[in-house]
């Protein structure tokens, strides 16, 4: 995994993936800004008492959770970007070390629309039904960010690997493949969570973590020996 990711890095400076790392850069930066700014207009744009040191103590608390939630949603909702982005970056990938594989699928972009758009949905809905627990467990040291790690680690290491998988396998094969490897494939997402909140390298997260997973799908479809296989036209995995 740990060698996955260190090339993932080592190959940001690509031709291929140099303009999808642009894009990827302004694009986080666009939906940070946007879901920070929603978020503070939400938390901080009314009166809920009339003494204005109880106000602005409020102002100030409204912004912590502002940051706080940001960074809560921020994995999810970039995910999105790179949705659109994810064949060049693969396709780059592959070319540079896998160059003998043969033609993958290329998915329709209303495909690509709806899985991200109900990854997103998925992701965010959880994360606030689990905004109660993360706040319950403030007062056990760590337990948020292991429960937080968890539950996106989860979430990012499915969606990324059936995006990378079902470029060459059929939808089937990549939901058998996925939960043969579920350990595996969840220290991936997991690793893609902790880049996604970690402030500047949080917005080259999408691409790394495509380049990351195409590496580790790869390396697993080889072991199992499906890529000699014929490349399917196959839906999404549930």
């Amino acid at each position: 995994m740990i060698d996955a990711f260190v090339k993932a890095f080592a190959q940001l400076p690509d031709k291929r993936i140099r303009g999808v790392v642009i894009v990827s850069l302004l694009g986080a930066l666009a939906i940070y800004l946007a879901l920070a700014g929603a978020l503070w207009w939400a938390l901080t744009d009314t009166v809920l008492v009339s003494l204005p040191w109880v106000e602005a103590l409020l102002d100030v608390l409204g912004g912590v959770a502002v940051f706080v939630l940001s960074l809560l949603f921020f994995p999810a909702v970039v995910t999105m970007i790179i949705g659109f982005f994810l064949e060049q970056v693969a396709d780059a990938v592959e070319a540079r070390h896998y160059p003998g594989l043969p033609p993958n699928r290329e998915q329709p972009v209303w495909e690509i629309i709806g899985s991200t758009a109900k990854f997103a949905a998925v992701a965010i809905g959880l994360n606030i039904l689990a905004l109660p627990l993360y706040l319950l467990l403030l007062f056990i040291p760590g337990s948020s960010l292991v429960l937080f790690y968890a539950l996106n680690g989860y979430l990012l290491s499915r969606e990324y690997f059936e995006a990378v998988a079902l470029r060459r396998a059929d939808a089937a094969t990549v939901k058998s493949l996925r939960r043969q490897h579920t350990g595996r494939l969840w220290l991936v997402g997991a690793a893609i969570t902790f880049l996604a909140t970690v402030p500047f390298v949080n917005m080259l997260a999408p691409v790394v973590g495509t380049a990351a997973m195409t590496h580790v799908a790869t390396g697993l479809m080889r072991r199992h020996k499906l890529l000699d296989k014929p490349v399917p036209t196959a839906e999404p995995a549930q």
